[in-house]
């Protein structure tokens, strides 16, 4: 298994493709990398040293890896700020608080235990672009690294005030009303993986208003019960202490609570394909703009957005292509299909402790104006698409030739119109699948959208045997 790097960051198994080598390798280069752009900039505040933000989800593997990559920046001249565990998004937000210079997050989001990551901020606390990366990768592998002298290291200092800072940013938006979701009288379960929410998460949602919590997976100890990945197929030991707690619905995030996954009291899943979808007919009612998701995402938005006569906009899957296209189109709501919901009145991140604010404020307001309801009927307020969800594990000459796969696949499709931006996507006149590889995992990624679970599944099938067929005869 070799150590994956994108705009995601670089991320392995740890002591197999992620090593101690490696991560003061990248560590190194982050380091350079930032006082070159601290140079670029002529900033005011050159004389000082860079400073770096770090944060960690609950991994055993994160302490040890966030003491090497302090003790390397330090070495090389930088100030480290340590938060300690915290949210992906915290780390974000963390970054901007602090005016540094950029900020490392160690965690391998939904990626089982053994995983690690290092996730690369720049000083605006987004990933960094494609474009960004790729000097990163030059320098580490020129080895243009630039380290201290004795009396010129730098210093590592712990802050643990940000999972506070953050829920009250939550709770300032002008759109969140605390005492109208105390009036329901929510019973609410709250499954935190045992990653990073396990705190943060429960005291957002007693701070909302939340007065009944149910913990599930709250305490922090790293040591996933389940995969980590908030989808259904992950989530029936949820489920089940959901139906048994009698909650009104359950709340679940990733390790690094950058997706949200919503569970109705019946123990059917919101979906999370519609996290996004009910943050923004929501949000579009306090501020209308323009939304975007990206490529794999459910055409729901899209029909969210016409509802309110704005555009909808779709980047290429990743975080930093949906922020970018966000800034570029003057986007108010967005994020990916995944759960990610990204609030630029907050900040340009996927954010689940915006999502949970936001979701639990629309169910509220849904709630209020048709005197109670429950969840499962809130959803079908909604438009109704169906997604399959399917991959293809990938052996290195097949990624290699995928372009090759792709372009016969879209010549075999003549019917639908080709998007070629991100892998390959075919839109039909009913329904739509996008073909891609992963950026964190040596597969490709098969998503197809239709009305009918029948019809997306064998969709999705069509074009997994499709790759396959071809793959074998290349």
């Amino acid at each position: 298994m070799s150590l994956m790097i994108s705009v995601s960051g670089i991320r392995g198994i740890v002591g197999e493709s992620l090593t101690p080598k490696n991560l003061s390798t990248f560590a190194m280069a982050f380091a350079a990398w930032v006082l070159e752009k601290k140079n670029d900039r002529n900033d005011s505040t050159l004389k000082k040293k860079p400073q770096i933000v770090i944060g960690r989800d609950t991994r055993p593997t994160g302490k040890a890896i966030g003491n090497l990559i302090s003790n390397t920046l330090a070495l090389c001249g930088c100030d480290v700020i340590d938060i300690g565990i915290a949210t992906t998004p915290t780390v974000e937000l963390a970054v901007t608080a602090e005016a540094a210079d950029g900020g490392l997050i160690i965690t391998a989001s939904h990626n089982p235990v053994a995983w690690n990551a290092l996730k690369m901020l720049n000083r605006n606390g987004e990933f960094l672009s494609g474009d960004e990366v790729g000097e990163l990768l030059e320098i580490a592998e020129k080895e243009l690294f630039v380290y201290a002298v004795w009396d010129a290291i730098g210093t590592i200092s712990q802050n643990d005030r940000y999972d506070n800072e953050h829920i009250e940013k939550v709770l300032e938006l002008p759109c969140i009303d605390p005492d109208s979701i105390a009036a329901q009288k929510f019973r609410v379960l709250v499954d935190c993986v045992e990653g990073a929410g396990y705190a943060v998460v429960p005291q957002l949602c007693s701070r909302l208003g939340i007065e009944n919590i149910v913990p599930v997976a709250c305490g922090g100890s790293g040591l996933f019960p389940r995969n980590p990945e908030p989808i259904e197929e992950n989530l029936s030991s949820t489920i089940a202490a959901l139906k048994a707690s009698n909650c009104d619905f359950a709340l679940v995030v990733d390790p690094d609570v950058d997706r949200l996954a919503v569970i109705c009291e019946d123990g059917s899943l919101f979906g999370e394909e519609y996290t996004l979808v009910a943050c923004a007919d929501f949000y579009l009612k306090h501020k209308l703009g323009p939304v975007a998701n990206n490529l794999s995402s459910s055409r729901a938005l899209r029909d969210i957005a016409e509802k309110y006569g704005v555009e909808c906009y779709s980047a290429k899957v990743g975080e930093v292509n949906v922020t970018e296209l966000m800034k570029k189109m003057g986007v108010v709501i967005g994020g990916e299909g995944n759960g990610g919901v990204i609030l630029p009145e907050l900040h340009y991140g996927r954010d689940a402790l915006a999502g949970i604010a936001l979701f639990v404020q629309a169910f509220t307001l849904w709630r209020t104006k048709n005197n109670g309801g429950l969840l499962s009927e809130f959803r079908r307020q909604f438009p109704d698409y169906v997604m399959s969800k399917q991959k293809i594990i990938l052996g290195s000459a097949d990624r290699s030739s995928l372009e090759k796969i792709f372009n016969d696949i879209a010549k075999h499709y003549h019917n639908a119109k080709a998007n070629t931006l991100d892998g390959l996507k075919l839109d039909f006149a009913d329904s739509w699948v996008h073909l891609r590889p992963s950026n964190t995992e040596p597969i490709v990624r098969i998503y197809a959208e239709a009305p009918t679970k029948a019809q997306a599944d064998k969709l999705a099938g069509e074009l997994k045997h499709a790759i396959e067929t071809r793959a074998h005869k290349l």
